[in-house]
């Protein structure tokens, strides 16, 4: 062996031994044992009691309810493309050839969501937009089985479908009850979000009464339809697309809503989301069960929240109650009892109702036929009517696309006292909008940032009557609701009955009117 690969041998064995006499060294004084890091103590199960109980009741409801959440698969079938015309048949042995350009059939539209079976015959509860619009609705349990569904109703309103599916020994969830749920509870979210099947999340109550149109879609318009729901459940328990239909658990194991929907703008989960109430959810089941739709008791009128200078014109100590807004039609049950646009609603049969989803829980637990005593506050004076509950009526057809901008006639005139800069309705504008002549009052061309009217008129809003101070009367030019406003002194009220032309919506603004 060569002298230097010699050395460079000699050097390596050396290294050895010095490494594993360096290791029975330190065993004998006890130093780090072999291969080993120092061990940590675990802690004692006296200071995890806690944690552990808790953790044992998230498994325990996870496990009790899982077994009855069913995950969804829906199919459309696509319309077929349009074929060519077909007047002429294709020369003898070209048939193959022409064959080629024919309108190929697509396969169908697939979408899936969640659902959890609610009675041992195969009742299930899910949401109307997981099963709309379905040709085929395929149902698979936990357990791997699978069972085509039949969608038994829907009710576009509450975003609540039932469907049914045959089978034997089907697990079933208990349904709890969501009027006692406060805010800061545990919950936990079940169902199969994005194609994960049997997830389960959980996190808190955050709010309850949400209305949640505006938040979702922003463009959305301002003013609430009379069947528009504002009771949805806000959890912070992570949902995602998939989830939608799944139930929303409190600890005892109970359902205590739907999963419904998100509120974010990439369409995943960002802190925020809603759960429709079991209670409103039941009530739509049982209806559709029975009658095989939704029997939904109604006052007849278009409601919103009221705000701060609607209380202080209608005389109010708080910033509570319901706004009147609109009639449903001529047959509406309240106009016919005498509840006039603006009114304050405050109670339902004596029990106060302080905010717009109070008033919803209050009368869909009546049913259409029964009367029921309205105490309305209209501009300092208490009054009380009876009302006999209408039944809803079906739902609108939603408005294909925003009427066109037309020129405006000129005459525009400012108005310093509210903010805004007025201009009539021309005739045109009213045609392409369908306004009809009560509708034809003054068009708002522009709002003052930081005005009266700012955040509560909006551009091309038309103002359509003076409800207060009265007489109640329309509005026909701009030199009336000028004349008007110049009658008030700073810090008044002027309330006014306003068209909004894109939603097709009337509602009711109280403004404080400036210097």
């Amino acid at each position: 062996m060569p002298s230097a690969a010699l050395s460079r041998a000699r050097l390596g064995g050396a290294v050895v031994g010095a490494f594993a006499g360096g290791l029975v060294l330190a065993s004998a004084f006890d130093r780090t044992p072999f291969g080993y890091a120092q061990s940590t103590t675990k802690p004692s199960a006296q200071d995890v009691r806690s944690l552990a109980e808790q953790s044992n009741a998230f498994v325990s409801i996870a496990e009790s309810v899982t077994p009855a959440v069913v995950s969804i698969s829906s199919e459309r079938d696509r319309q077929a493309a349009s074929a060519a015309p077909r007047g002429r048949a294709a020369p003898p042995g070209m048939e193959d050839f022409f064959r080629q350009f024919e309108p190929r059939q697509q396969g169908p539209v697939q979408s899936s969501g969640s659902g959890f079976i609610v009675s041992k015959d195969g009742y299930i509860m899910t949401n109307n937009h997981v099963v709309e619009g379905a040709d085929r609705v395929t149902v698979t349990l936990n357990d791997r089985r699978a069972f085509p569904a039949r969608v038994v109703g829907r009710d576009p309103t509450t975003d609540v479908a039932v469907i049914k599916i045959e089978g034997n020994s089907l697990p079933f969830t208990q349904l709890g009850n969501d009027e006692g749920l406060r805010v800061g509870e545990w919950v936990v979210a079940i169902g199969n979000p994005l194609d994960l099947e049997n997830t389960v999340t959980a996190g808190i109550v955050s709010a309850k009464g949400r209305s949640i149109t505006n938040l979702l879609d922003r463009n959305t318009p301002r003013g609430q339809g009379s069947l528009a729901i504002t009771d949805f459940i806000q959890t912070d328990a992570a949902i995602n697309p998939g989830n939608s239909g799944g139930p929303l658990v409190n600890i005892r194991g109970e359902v205590i809503g739907i999963n419904s929907a998100i509120a974010s703008p990439t369409g995943f989960y960002s802190g925020y989301g809603f759960a429709v109430p079991i209670t409103l959810a039941k009530e739509v089941m049982d209806d559709i069960i029975r009658y095989g739709r939704v029997r939904r008791a109604v006052l007849g009128v278009g409601i919103n929240a009221v705000q701060p200078n609607d209380a202080a014109a209608a005389g109010l100590k708080t910033i509570a109650g319901v706004r009147v807004d609109s009639y449903s039609g001529d047959e509406s049950p309240a106009k016919a009892a005498g509840l006039q646009i603006g009114d304050i609603i405050t109670a339902i049969d004596g029990k106060p109702v302080d905010r717009v989803n109070a008033l919803q829980r209050v009368v869909r637990t009546r049913e259409p036929g029964e009367t029921v005593a309205v105490t309305v506050q209209r501009f300092g004076t208490q009054r009380t009517f009876k009302v006999r509950l209408a039944e809803a009526p079906g739902e609108r057809p939603v408005a294909q696309r925003e009427p066109e901008a037309t020129p405006v006639a000129p005459g525009g005139a400012s108005s310093g006292k509210l903010g805004i800069v007025m201009e009539p309705v021309s005739a045109e504008l009213a045609r392409e909008a369908n306004l009809t002549a009560d509708q034809r009052g003054v068009r708002v061309k522009s709002v003052a940032t930081g005005g009266p009217a700012y955040e509560q008129l909006f551009e091309g809003d038309v103002i359509t009557e003076i409800i207060n101070p009265g007489p109640r009367r329309p509005v026909r030019s701009v030199a009336e609701l000028q004349a008007a406003t110049d009658r008030l002194r700073a810090g008044q009220f002027l309330t006014l009955y306003v068209y909004e032309i894109r939603s097709q919506i009337s509602r009711v603004v109280t403004l404080r009117v400036g210097g």
